[in-house]
Order: C-alpha cells, then sequence, then structure tokens
C-alpha cells in the first residue's frame, strides 16, 4: 500500500485501498457507539461542506492546528513505539464527522484523525493513519500491526481484558427531529411515549429505547412506535414526510447531518451506556505501556486547547472531556 504524505502537519496518510462498508455492515461497529447506525456509508464529499452552523473541510489537505511537543508525555512513549518515530493509528472513514474519506476519494479525513495526528505530534512522532474495516481493528492492535486506533471505540469491561484505553470524548446518543417539528425535548423515557422513534436494530440505542418503553407502558403510557430501516435514505424519507417522529443513534453523525443540511435539530442527548457513562477512547495493547502516554498526550492538547479547537472544527463540542481518563470504567458485560 503506497504511502501519501501530505501537507500542513498532516502527518502519513495510508490511501485506502479497496475498502468499503455497506449501511448493514456499518451497524457492526460497537454494540455501545456505532456511528454508522445514522449514517449513509458512502457519503459524498465535497471541497466543503456548509451550512449557517457550520462549515467542514473535506479536501486532502487539511489545515491542522499547529501541536507543540510535550516532552513529559514524550518521554512515556515505548521505546517499541518511538523508535521508528511514527505511531500507526487505525481509523474507520465511513461516517462523517469522525472519518471520511476526503474529496480524492483515499485521504481519511475528520475528527479522529485530527485527534490522532495531533497525539502522535504532541508526543514527538508522525502519525501514520492507516483505514481499517472498523471490524478489524482488534486483531490488527492484538497482532501489533497497529499501535493506536481512533475510531469511536467504546470502552467496555469486557474489552478492557485485552485492551489499554485512553479516554477522548463522551460516548453520546442523539434524538432527532424534523427541524420544524413541535418536538423540543427528550430527557426522559416519558418523553417519547407514543411517539414514532427510528432506531437501528440490534443497536445499544435500541435497548435503551426498550427499556424506556417498558418503563412507560408499566405506568400506562403510550407505547414507543419503533420504526427500522435498510438505509439512510428510507430513514431520512420517513423522517422528513412525517412518518416518524424522531431518530436515535450516534450523535457524532447525526450532528453532522444536521448542521450539513439543517433538515434536522437535536431535541435530546443521552449518554451512550445510559444510565452509565460511556467513554470513547484510544486503544491500545494491553500492558504494552503506550495507553498512559496516550492519556497524558491528550490532556496536554485538552490544557493547550488545541483539542477544543479540533471538536469544534468538526461539531463535537458536546462530546468534549474535562480531561483524558487511563482505562475508565466501561461499561459492564451485557
Amino acid at each position: 500500500m503506497v504511502r501519501q504524505s501530505l501537507k500542513s502537519r498532516t502527518g502519513t496518510i495510508k490511501p485506502g485501498v479497496g475498502l468499503a462498508l455497506t449501511a448493514t455492515s456499518l451497524l457492526a461497529l460497537s454494540a455501545c457507539s456505532d456511528p454508522g447506525a445514522a449514517a449513509s456509508a458512502n457519503a459524498a464529499a465535497t471541497t466543503t461542506v456548509t451550512s449557517a452552523a457550520k462549515t467542514f473541510n473535506l479536501t486532502p489537505e487539511q489545515d491542522r492546528f499547529p501541536v507543540t511537543v510535550d516532552k513529559a508525555a514524550a518521554a512515556l512513549v515505548p521505546e517499541a513505539i518511538k523508535k521508528d518515530g511514527t505511531l500507526t493509528v487505525a481509523v474507520s472513514p465511513f461516517a462523517p464527522p469522525l472519518a471520511v474519506y476526503a474529496t480524492d476519494n483515499k485521504t481519511p479525513v475528520g475528527n479522529e484523525v485530527d485527534i490522532a495526528v495531533a497525539l502522535a505530534q504532541t508526543l514527538g512522532l508522525e502519525a501514520e493513519i492507516v483505514p481499517t474495516a472498523w471490524a478489524d481493528w482488534p486483531l490488527g492492535v492484538e497482532s501489533g500491526k497497529y499501535e493506536a486506533v481512533l475510531s469511536n471505540v467504546t470502552v467496555t469491561e469486557e474489552r478492557k481484558l485485552k485492551f489499554d484505553f485512553a479516554s477522548y470524548r463522551d460516548d453520546k446518543l442523539g434524538f432527532y427531529a424534523k427541524s420544524d417539528s413541535g418536538l423540543t425535548k427528550v430527557e426522559s423515557a416519558a418523553d417519547v411515549a407514543g411517539k414514532r422513534v427510528i432506531v437501528g436494530s440490534g443497536t445499544n440505542q435500541e435497548s435503551i429505547l426498550l427499556r424506556w418503553d417498558e418503563e412507560n407502558k408499566a405506568k400506562g403510557l403510550k407505547p414507543v412506535e419503533f420504526q427500522y430501516y435498510d438505509d439512510d435514505s428510507a430513514s431520512n424519507l420517513a423522517l422528513q414526510s412525517g412518518r416518524a417522529d424522531l431518530t436515535f443513534g450516534p450523535n457524532a453523525t447525526a450532528a453532522y447531518k444536521a448542521a450539513t443540511d439543517e433538515k434536522t435539530k437535536l431535541v435530546g442527548l443521552v449518554d451512550g451506556g445510559w444510565p452509565l457513562k460511556a467513554s470513547i477512547a484510544a486503544t491500545t495493547r494491553k500492558g504494552n505501556g503506550f495507553a498512559a502516554a496516550a492519556q497524558a498526550g491528550l490532556n496536554h492538547l485538552i490544557e493547550d486547547g488545541t483539542y477544543g479547537k479540533i471538536l469544534d472544527r468538526w461539531g463535537l463540542s458536546s462530546e468534549a472531556v474535562a480531561k483524558s481518563e487511563l482505562n475508565p470504567t466501561g461499561l459492564p458485560k451485557s
């Protein structure tokens, strides 16, 4: 696979070759945090995506924020990783704004890529970004093919048996309504009673909604009407035509859609592990020591403001963390 070096402090990007995911396979991204459940697998990239709220640069020429080396964090990088001067990071470029192929259809760009590049630089390394099908990252990390994964991975207690983590985002699920809908707030189970809600089958958000529905029915409230669609276009049509009241899925991708087409609005945020908090984290091989360096590097980026600028750039400020945690409490095994 040929490497492509990009300008403006981008790190090294490995173009994607023959990588594709269908909307169905994107459902496997995570039982807890599936960015593809509410995103089109083949989101079209334009030079910029503009709305009244946000402008997203989807060109391969990313003018990223300058990053300074944190010597203390860099000193924590294991010698086995620092010896070649690069940090090999797997990302899954199939769900904007987390990661998506740029307008050249081969260069990954997005929030996860920006965080990976900035993290590598603050540790005195160059990021080597490798496009990876989401289902392939666990074996890649265990085998040493990837030194880190930044791909919307939710921390779970089961995953902590095999991997170490440094958190960098809160895992949030979002309720979205049509932009001119009279619905303005979804905060608890009672707010979805009697509503027609689009949700991904077999996802964590479906599990949460099922529990809310049972709570409502026990109180004599109207049941939720669950709606399931095989693709994003059908889901969008159902919401815009008034056949559904709400969509419920990963907030990151839904927020991007709302910002770019202005056809939907956020009416409620829920922790991805409701009623528990869930964390998205940089994922590394168990026991190799790199997670501690990643945590220190991420905290440096948080403290100097770079982290906040990156999340704001991609419309994800609502998912920001105050500090990176090393192996935070994960979601329990279901």
